[in-house]
């Protein structure tokens, strides 16, 4: 946004100013949200490296174990604390994609304070579809818009300008002083 497009649209420098710097909080805002999406991201590789470091390990304990019976019963150990690290692992993702899904589309509802709106929604609702979709997440957020619109941002509301409330409007203020106790 450039300050000469919205001179042209003859907005004051005091305006033009409040316009810069609420698009100057925008973009913070987004710069903050990336951060969080390659975090989950590396989260992502290093969840599928683990998962792939155990299979390799699963597979030279079979080729090791031939017919020894302690053997098979550590493989058998280790097979059950891989399958339920594996569940682990997949709840932890399935975990971060909700909650990186419910970030981005806090930011896009423009909710001034995030973490503040989550601790409102009731999470047991909110599930994480196929598709990337939030279910149950809609009708909490318009609720809260109802019941708490200052948790988001819905653009700056028009100037309030009262009578007289830009000083006063007389050349000679002492003058007018002046006339008013002569009356």
């Amino acid at each position: 946004m450039k300050r000469e497009a919205l001179k042209k649209m003859g907005l004051t420098d005091e305006q033009i100013n409040s316009i810069m710097e609420t698009n100057g909080h925008d973009i913070e805002n987004a710069k903050a949200s990336v951060g969080d999406v390659e975090t989950i991201k590396q989260e992502n590789e290093t969840l599928k490296g683990q998962l792939s470091t155990r299979d390799k390990d699963m597979k030279a304990l079979k080729k090791q174990l031939g017919d020894n019976e302690d053997l098979t019963k550590q493989v058998t150990d280790l097979q059950t604390k891989y399958d339920q690290d594996t569940e682990k692992l997949a709840a932890q993702l399935t975990q971060t994609k909700l909650n990186g899904a419910l970030d981005s589309a806090l930011t896009d509802a423009k909710a001034r304070n995030p973490k503040a709106v989550r601790g409102l929604l009731d999470m047991d609702k909110v599930k994480l579809t196929d598709d990337g979709k939030l279910d149950g997440f809609g009708e909490q957020l318009d609720a809260l818009k109802k019941s708490d619109a200052y948790l988001f941002d819905e653009g700056k509301q028009p100037h309030y300008d009262p009578k007289g409330g830009g000083g006063p409007q007389d050349d000679n203020p002492a003058q007018a002083l002046i006339d008013a106790f002569k009356q």
